[in-house]
């Protein structure tokens, strides 16, 4: 796929910009407004339509972008051969539920930056709950993404990634936790620490994504062959060794 790099950088330079924004978007907000005790979403209501909802709409195309990129990752064989059919399929359906997952992780920014949510003290009205389920479908999605990607990442990114994915689920529940018997204690702390842990997931993957070559380089595996020793009387023979990973261009 020409442009995979270039869609990297898309993302990357998307995400930098939406942090940004958000990070604007709270020192321009009431200073009656707590980042420890009200969410996101409070300050975005403030400010409606403002850099806030810009920032949420910028991570959804940002993921969008990545998200045919993603599926150019090269997958690794564990034993170093070319992996079995029933094993190739599932990776194609670990891959799909994983889009899938991101698209609704995009789908639920967009929906909770358009419909917005009710202002700090007033009661939910149907609007609010909308962007309320919508915030939780996004937040739940991304991590579960991550989680079935990580395997075709490399190492050291699918290691910083279910540390990433990790700590979502444990912010998850804190927040849970705090928005019923918690009394919302600290929850604004939480969802930004949340946040950020799912924002640094994206990272990584458009990471990963700027360091894919372009053209539509694929590693495919290929078995590397040395000659034995021949016994007295025989000819050399050939017996396969372990596999080697072999580029090749336009596959």
């Amino acid at each position: 796929m020409p442009g995979t790099r270039k869609s990297g950088l898309l993302a990357l330079g998307g995400i930098a910009l939406a942090a940004l924004l958000a990070v604007i978007g709270h020192l321009e907000v009431n200073e009656d407004l707590s980042p420890w005790s009200l969410t996101v979403s409070d300050f975005a209501v403030s400010d409606r339509g403002g850099v806030i909802d810009t920032a949420m709409v910028l991570l959804a195309v940002a993921t969008a972008v990545l998200l045919p990129a993603l599926r150019r990752i090269p997958a690794a064989t564990t034993d170093g051969y070319q992996a079995a059919p029933a094993r190739r399929a599932l990776r194609r359906r670990r891959i799909g539920w994983a889009e899938g997952l991101l698209a609704a992780w995009a789908a639920g920014l967009l929906l909770a930056a358009v419909v917005p949510t009710n202002d700090p003290g007033t009661p939910m009205g149907a609007a609010a709950y909308v962007h309320r389920y919508a915030s939780v479908v996004a937040f739940l999605a991304l991590p579960a993404g991550g989680w079935l990607l990580a395997n075709r990442l490399p190492a050291a990114a699918a290691r910083w990634t279910r540390r990433f994915v990790i700590a979502s689920a444990v912010l998850a529940v804190t927040m849970v936790w705090s928005a019923f018997p918690g009394d919302r204690v600290l929850i604004g702390l939480v969802e930004r620490l949340l946040i950020l842990a799912e924002v640094a997931v994206l990272t990584i993957f458009a990471l990963v994504v700027t360091d894919l070559p372009d053209g539509g380089d694929h590693a495919v595996v290929a078995p590397r062959q040395r000659a034995t020793t021949a016994r007295p009387g025989t000819s050399a023979g050939v017996r396969p060794a372990e596999a080697v990973v072999t580029p090749v261009r336009g596959a």
